[in-house]
């Protein structure tokens, strides 16, 4: 046989002939593999995209949200996003709303641990109110939102837009980051009353509660649905969204109308915390808001913390940050309102802000108190309807009877403000909340009732019930009197404080002295006038005090 005859290969030759066979083999594979993975992330991309589902809002390239109506924000493109993962298909019902605005409901089935991500993880940027920015409605969902508007008095669908775990910015001034606390600050639970509120706008409340406090302080948080109506998600879908969270969470259902002052001592009366910390319904917590009140409350027991509330705007969910310069006061009406911070109290804390205020009252909505003060100072007026005129009247008590009001400037918690409530309350809010000012003014004011009665003379005719038991607890207590209380925590007071005489100045032929609408802010060199005497007419309420000087209301 010749050696080199062309009808045979060389050694060299089929090797390599066999290499190109098995590289051309080995691509193969490679490719129909790749395929076949390619195949599969398509179908379960396809499988859990709203893309290929009913959906309000279209899938959007810049956006990577997607809103059911029933209020829940639904995201799948990261598993940080505190979602419920629905099946759409099996747990759909609807529900009729009373004003006929149909809403999707759905039972949830997933929860993913949303509360477990790695520090230093957030949202993508571009999602709606990410860092707190303000919502921008699409245009094709703005007829929407302001139909929807009324529901619950802020603007749902902007909330619905929001992720649960939006990120907000931390309030915190690097004095209070510098603060340092025990490992043994005491637990609290969380009380929480909710009547019809709207679904996203509860779950982020609670979303913001565990993502932003230590759990290891939250003995537990306690939701009393106050008798809502026609709001199926506030019923399984709350109930499965609880159960898996990292914290024991607890609901108690009224079977009719409480209250919400009444709602709240159903609540802490089956709370275990060392302390108790009430929330509203809508709230995101800032980073840091819980160690700040809880360890007031462990240096003083009789301390009463309040967070500075930061303003969640109810048109498009801007979260704006709060005064730290502003505490609470009161006007003749027994009115609560935001008073700008004396010159005494930036001197006693040395202009420190980093340090809590001593407020002359709270606004009533945040705080945290010791569980056994609470009852021993005497929780709420039983005796006090619904809502208003309770945070007034635990202020004064809390100040009279030997405890203290504080505000605490590293302490922010975000609140959706309403210009007006959507809820019903039993007689009109009007005589609710006349009810309630009657029963404070009876109990707490002393001879300053006259003069609130001057002010507001329906509220003199206003049946206040029967009040001997408060007036007990303030005798065993040895409560201070309402003037102790001006001169001492609220000099400031626009009350006059030592006066003689309330009422109109007559002229039996002229009319009455009459401030003709002026106040303290517009009324500077500005004349009085004299008008036809009005019996209800706070322009014509004059004062005279020790020092013969007249003035009428701020």
């Amino acid at each position: 046989m010749n050696p080199l005859s062309p009808y045979h290969s060389t050694p060299t030759e089929v090797f390599f002939k066999r290499f190109r066979l098995w590289k051309r083999q080995y691509l193969h594979v490679v490719i129909y593999t790749s395929l076949f993975w390619i195949f599969i992330d398509v179908f379960f991309i396809m499988l859990f995209s709203d893309c290929t589902k009913e959906i309000i809002l279209p899938c959007s390239r810049t956006s990577a949200l997607v809103v059911d109506s029933h209020s829940q924000v639904s995201d799948r493109s990261l598993p940080i996003h505190p979602k419920i993962v629905i099946d759409r298909r099996k747990y759909r019902n609807r529900t009729q709303f009373i004003n006929g605005i149909q809403n999707v409901i759905t039972t949830t089935s997933v929860i993913r641990r949303w509360w477990e991500v790695a520090p230093g993880v957030t949202n993508p940027t571009n999602w709606h109110g990410e860092a707190g920015r303000a919502v921008v409605i699409p245009s094709e969902l703005q007829s929407e939102a302001k139909k929807r508007f009324a529901e619950n008095q802020f603007n749902i669908l902007a909330s619905d837009l929001v992720a649960l775990n939006r990120s907000i910015k931390d309030q915190r001034s690097s004095s209070c980051l510098a603060h340092k606390f025990p490992v043994d600050l005491p637990t609290t639970s969380i009380v929480i009353v909710f009547h019809n509120e709207g679904n996203s706008t509860l779950l982020r409340t609670l979303t913001s509660i565990i993502l932003r406090s230590p759990t290891k302080y939250i003995r537990e948080i306690i939701m009393v649905d106050d008798a809502s109506v026609n709001r199926a998600y506030l019923k399984d879908t709350l109930e499965t969204f609880i159960k898996d969270l990292p914290v024991t969470v607890r609901i108690l259902r009224n079977n009719e109308r409480l209250g919400l002052m009444k709602s709240r001592l159903r609540g802490a009366e089956i709370a275990t915390g060392d302390t108790l910390t009430f929330l509203d319904a809508h709230i995101e917590c800032s980073p840091g808001w819980l160690e700040y009140l809880l360890y007031e409350v462990k240096k003083d027991r009789t301390a009463v913390v309040c967070p500075i509330i930061d303003v969640i705007s109810d048109n498009d969910f801007a979260y704006l940050t709060g005064s730290d310069m502003t505490w609470g006061g009161f006007n003749w009406r027994l009115n609560f309102r935001w008073y700008p911070v004396p010159q005494r109290e930036e001197l006693r804390r040395n202009r420190d802000h980093s340090l809590p205020l001593l407020s002359p009252t709270m606004a009533g909505g945040l705080f945290t108190i010791n569980r056994e003060y609470f009852y021993e100072i005497g929780a709420y007026d039983p005796g006090m309807e619904v809502w208003g005129g309770e945070n007034l009247e635990m202020s004064f008590r809390v100040w009279q009877c030997g405890g203290k009001v504080l505000i605490h400037p590293c302490s922010h918690v975000g609140h959706v403000f309403r210009k007006q409530t959507p809820y019903t309350f039993p007689g009109g809010t009007g005589t609710v909340i006349f009810h309630n000012n009657k029963r404070l003014v009876e109990v707490w004011l002393d001879k300053y009732k006259d003069f609130v009665y001057a002010v507001m003379p329906d509220l003199k005719r206003v049946d206040a019930g029967d009040v001997s038991e408060r007036l007990a607890l303030r005798q065993r207590l040895q409560c201070k009197d309402f003037q102790w209380y001006l001169e001492n925590i609220y000099p400031e007071t626009s009350l006059p404080i030592h006066f003689h005489h309330v009422g109109a100045l007559k002229n039996e032929g002229q009319g009455c002295a009459d401030s003709l609408g002026y106040n303290i802010d517009n009324g500077v060199n500005q004349n009085a006038g004299i008008s036809p005497c009005q019996h209800d007419s706070t322009n014509q309420v004059c004062i005279l005090i020790c020092f013969l000087h007249l003035f009428s209301d701020t």
